[in-house]
C-alpha cells in the first residue's frame, strides 16, 4: 500500500466504516489463506521442437515436443490459435458459436521446418520452435508471437504463463479496456483486473473499472486486433519500437502478456479499422441499441435526497427551456442503501413522480448495486438464500457465504456465473419497473468490498459456478460485471418484451456491449480528469463498446465555471451525455455556474438536440457494423502517422470532427485534419487536409468541422427532420448513411444511402436505391458550404 492509497483510504472511509473495512479485509485474507493452495515449486516448460502436424478445416494442429498448437482461420479472415488443447468455447466473450473455418485454407509445410495457413485475407506461419506470425496477404508481418513459457506447480494447480510479441517499429497500441492515460497506450505495464481505484481517479491511475485483454495495433503494415480470451488476473507490458535504431536497424515494438492462470488462446482480426471492429463485434456480439431517449441530455447526482429536490431540478430545466431526457437516482433513494427498495419517507410516491416526469418527457433511471445486505428479514437476501440447493450467493471453500462490506453494511454477492442466479436476479428488476424506472445503471460491480489495503473485492478463493464448470474468483472476477449486465438485460427484456432495455455498467469485460454501455466511473474533477474522460470513451469504443460517456464536471469536487463549461461542451458530443457528482461535490445544473455558463451551455444543448437524428443513425450503425460513434482521427487513414499520435480530438461518425478544449485558459487551439476538405461549422470557412490548422475556440463553443460531401440528418428549426449537406469539393463526390428513428422497440432499421456531387452548377443530392440513384423527394435538404472561403 503506497502513500496515495493511504490518503485515499482515509478520505473514503469514516472511522467506523474504516474499522469494519479493516475487519472485512483481514477476514478475506484468512479465507484465501485457507482456500488457496500455495504454489510451491514450479516446473518451467516451453513448446520445444515441432514434431508433426495434423491438417484440419481452416488450419490444423502442430505438435511440439512438450505442447501442441491449434491454428484455425475462419471464413471472414479471423484467426484463432490456442495451446495445449484449449478450444474457443466455453467463453464469456463470444456471442455464440465460433465462426466456421475457411474450408479453402489448409495447413501446409513452410520453410525452416515450420508450417503455415494461407487464406485470402491473412497468412499465419508457425515456426519449428512455436513462434506464430500473422502476415498480410502480401507477406508483411503484423505481429510475431514468440514461443510461450509456462510455469506449472509441481503439486498441481493452474499454470501461469507469459507470451511475448514483436510488432512493426512504427506500431501504436490502443485498447485494453478503459484506460485513463490513453487512448494511445505508451510504454508501461497495464494490469488486467477490474478495479475500483478507491475514489476519484486521474490519468495516472491504472487499472480502472473495465480491463480487457483486447489490443488494437495500428502500423503502416495494417491494423489488427488481438484478444487473448482469458479472464484471469494479468499484466500487459508495452514498449513502442524505433525505426533506424542502433546501427540503422529497426527496433521492433514489443508486448508481453503475463497471466496468472487460465488458457492460452487468442483471436486476431485484421483489416481496416472499420473491418476490424466489424469482425470483433461479429465475434463477441452486436452492441445493444439504446432507446432513442437515451441519446438526449441526462442529469444525475448522488444526493438528490427527496422527491421535492428532484422536482426542483427538473423544473429548473423546464423554466429555463433547457432540454432534459433522463434523470438518474443514486443510492440515496434506497432504504438504507439496499437495492430494490425505496425510502418512503423521502420518496413517498416514486411511481407518481415517474409518471409526472414522463409527462414532461423525462425518464427516470435507477442505480443498481450487486451487493445484498446479509440481514434476516431483507426480502432480497431471503429470496436469494432460498434459490436452489445452495442459494444465489458466492460461497467460500467451506460452503459459507462470502461477506463483504459495501454501502448497506455487511453484504453477500450474487454469483452471476450461475444461469439460475442470473434469471433470479433479472426477475428482481420487476420492482424497479413498477416504481416507474425506465432503465438502470450498474455500479460497484467489479465487485467491490471496502478494504483499506489490497484489492477491494472478494477473496480469490471464493467459489463460483462458472456455468457448471466450477472455479474460483481468480477466473470469475473480471467477468462478474459482465454476468450482472447479462442478468439485468435479459430480465428487462423478459419483463418488457416490446421495449429495448436501457442499461449501462461501470465495470465489464469483452462482450459487454451485447447488454449495454458504460460510463467513466468516478473521474476526478480537474483538467486532467477532463482529458481522461475523452481517453476512456475512445478506448472503450475501440474495444467494441460504443455507448459511453463521463461524469460531466467530474465526480469528486467543485469545478470552476470554465472547467464545467468545457466538460459540458465535450459531453454534448459524446454518446452518453450525463452530468453527475458525489454527494459532497456540489451541483451540476448549468445555471449554478452563472449566466455566462448557462448561456453557452444552452448552445451546446441546442446543438445536441439538433443532431439527435444523427445520433440515432450512429447508434443503429454501431449495432450493424460495430463502428463506435466516437472514433480516433486515424479511423479512416491509419497509415497517417501524425493522426495516430493525435489524442485531443475525435471523429463523430464519418461526418464530423470535434476538437474539445482540454486545458485552462485556451481560446484558440491547433486541430489536425485528415485528408480531404473540412468546413468549420461555426464560420463556414473551408480547410484542406491532411495538415494542421489553428482555430478559434472562444468560451462559447469548441471547434467542430464537417467533412465535405457529408450528409447529416438533423432537426430543423420547426422540429421536423431534414438533411444537412456539406458541399463536396469541386470534382469530388460525397455521401452518407441515414437511419430513421423507428421507435424504442425491435423494429428492423432501414439504412438509407445518399450521394452528393456537383451537377449543373449546383450540388445534387440523390438517394441510392436498388434501381440506382434517384432524386431526393419528400424531405427538406439544406446545402451548406457553398462559396466557402478557403482557410
Amino acid at each position: 500500500m503506497d502513500g496515495r492509497e493511504l490518503v485515499r483510504s482515509v478520505r473514503v472511509f469514516s472511522t467506523v466504516r474504516g474499522l469494519r473495512a479493516m475487519r472485512s479485509a483481514w477476514r478475506q485474507r484468512r479465507t484465501d489463506a485457507w482456500g488457496l493452495r500455495p504454489r510451491g515449486m514450479e516446473r518451467a516448460r516451453v513448446p520445444g521442437q515441432a514434431e508433426g502436424a495434423e491438417p484440419l478445416p481452416g488450419g490444423g494442429v502442430v505438435r511440439f515436443a512438450r505442447s501442441e498448437l491449434r491454428v484455425c482461420v475462419a471464413s471472414g479472415g479471423t484467426v484463432f490459435w490456442a495451446w495445449d488443447g484449449a478450444e474457443p468455447l466455453p467463453s464469456y466473450a463470444l456471442a455464440g458459436d465460433p465462426p466456421e473455418p475457411d474450408q479453402r485454407a489448409e495447413l501446409e509445410p513452410d520453410k525452416g521446418g515450420g508450417w503455415r495457413v494461407v487464406s485470402e485475407r491473412v497468412t499465419v506461419a508457425v515456426s519449428r520452435n512455436g513462434a506464430v506470425e500473422v502476415r498480410t496477404p502480401g507477406g508483411i508481418v503484423l505481429r510475431r508471437d514468440l514461443p510461450p513459457r509456462w510455469w506449472e506447480p509441481v503439486n498441481g494447480g493452474p499454470a501461469r504463463w507469459v507470451q511475448r510479441t514483436e510488432f512493426p517499429a512504427d506500431a501504436r497500441f490502443f485498447g485494453l479496456g478503459g484506460r485513463a492515460s490513453g487512448p494511445r497506450l505508451r510504454n508501461g505495464t497495464y494490469r488486467l483486473w477490474n478495479t475500483d481505484p478507491r475514489g476519484a481517479f486521474a490519468p495516472g491511475d491504472d487499472p480502472l473499472y473495465i480491463t480487457m485483454p483486447v489490443q488494437l495495433v495500428v502500423s503502416d503494415a495494417g491494423t489488427h486486433l488481438a484478444f487473448h480470451d482469458n479472464s484471469w488476473d494479468g499484466r500487459v507490458t508495452l514498449r513502442e519500437g524505433e525505426e533506424g535504431a542502433g546501427s540503422g536497424h529497426d527496433r521492433p515494438g514489443t508486448g508481453e502478456l503475463r497471466m496468472s492462470g487460465g488458457p492460452l488462446r487468442c483471436w486476431v482480426v485484421v483489416g481496416t479499422p472499420a473491418r476490424v471492429l466489424h469482425g470483433w463485434t461479429s465475434l463477441t456480439g452486436a452492441p445493444a441499441l439504446p432507446p432513442s431517449w437515451a441519446l438526449g441530455p441526462q442529469h444525475a447526482r448522488w444526493g438528490f435526497g427527496t422527491e421535492r429536490e428532484v422536482r426542483r431540478v427538473v423544473a429548473g430545466y423546464k423554466e429555463r427551456d433547457l432540454p432534459l431526457s433522463v434523470l438518474h437516482l443514486d443510492i440515496d433513494h434506497y432504504d438504507e442503501h439496499q437495492a430494490f427498495t425505496v425510502d418512503r419517507e423521502r420518496f413517498p410516491d416514486l411511481p407518481g413522480l415517474a409518471r409526472e416526469l414522463r409527462e414532461d418527457g423525462v425518464r427516470l433511471v435507477s442505480i443498481v448495486d450487486p451487493a445484498v445486505k446479509a440481514e434476516r428479514g431483507n426480502a432480497v437476501y431471503e429470496s436469494g438464500r432460498s434459490l436452489g440447493a445452495s442459494g444465489a450467493f458466492v460461497r467460500d471453500g467451506r460452503g459459507n457465504e462470502v461477506l463483504g462490506l459495501v454501502w448497506p453494511g455487511e453484504c453477500v454477492y450474487p454469483d452471476f456465473t450461475d444461469p439460475a442466479v442470473r434469471e433470479w436476479w433479472g426477475g428482481l428488476y420487476e420492482e424497479r419497473l413498477a416504481e416507474g424506472f425506465s432503465g438502470v445503471w450498474h455500479d460497484m460491480n467489479e465487485p467491490v468490498s471496502f478494504a483499506p489495503f489490497g484489492d477491494m473485492t472478494l477473496p480469490r478463493s471464493a467459489r463460483h459456478a462458472l456455468e457448471g464448470r466450477g472455479g474460483d474468483h481468480r477466473e470469475a472476477h473480471n467477468v462478474y460485471a459482465l454476468g450482472m449486465a447479462r442478468a439485468g438485460y435479459e430480465g428487462l427484456r423478459r419483463l418488457r418484451p416490446d421495449e429495448r432495455p436501457f442499461l449501462f455498467s461501470r465495470s465489464g469485460w469483452a462482450g459487454m456491449q451485447r447488454y449495454g454501455g458504460t460510463w467513466s466511473g468516478d473521474v476526478s474533477t480537474g483538467w486532467p480528469g477532463l482529458r481522461a474522460s475523452l481517453s476512456l470513451v475512445l478506448g472503450t469504443g475501440l474495444c467494441g463498446v460504443p455507448y459511453s460517456g463521463p461524469d460531466v464536471g467530474g465526480f469528486d469536487g467543485s469545478p470552476s465555471p470554465e472547467l464545467f463549461l468545457r466538460w459540458y461542451q465535450l459531453g454534448a458530443w459524446l454518446p452518453l451525455f450525463r452530468t453527475h457528482a458525489a454527494i459532497d461535490a456540489g451541483r451540476r445544473e448549468p445555471w449554478e455556474f452563472g449566466p455566462q455558463v448557462l448561456r453557452h451551455a444552452r448552445v451546446a444543448l441546442a446543438e445536441r438536440e439538433r443532431l439527435r437524428p444523427y445520433y440515432v443513425t450512429l447508434a443503429q450503425l454501431a449495432r450493424l457494423t460495430g463502428a463506435p460513434y466516437v472514433r480516433p482521427l486515424w479511423w479512416g487513414a491509419p497509415e497517417d502517422r501524425a493522426l495516430r499520435d493525435c489524442e485531443d480530438a475525435f471523429l463523430l461518425g464519418d461526418a464530423l470532427l470535434v476538437a474539445p478544449v482540454l486545458a485552462r485558459g485556451m481560446d484558440r487551439r491547433a486541430v489536425r485534419l485528415p485528408r480531404g476538405r473540412w468546413y468549420d461549422t461555426a464560420t463556414g470557412r473551408a480547410y484542406e487536409g491532411p495538415g494542421q490548422i489553428l482555430l478559434d475556440a472562444p468560451l462559447s463553443r469548441i471547434p467542430v468541422l464537417a467533412r465535405a460531401g457529408a450528409v447529416i440528418p438533423v432537426r430543423g428549426e420547426d422540429g421536423a427532420e431534414e438533411l444537412e449537406v456539406w458541399a463536396p469539393a469541386e470534382g469530388r463526390t460525397g455521401g452518407g448513411l441515414v437511419v430513421r428513428d423507428a421507435g424504442d422497440g425491435w423494429e428492423r432499421a432501414e439504412v438509407e444511402r445518399y450521394t452528393t456531387r456537383w451537377a449543373d452548377g449546383g450540388v445534387r443530392v440523390e438517394r441510392v436505391t436498388d434501381e440506382g440513384p434517384v432524386p431526393v423527394e419528400g424531405q427538406r435538404v439544406r446545402v451548406r458550404g457553398l462559396g466557402a472561403v478557403r482557410g
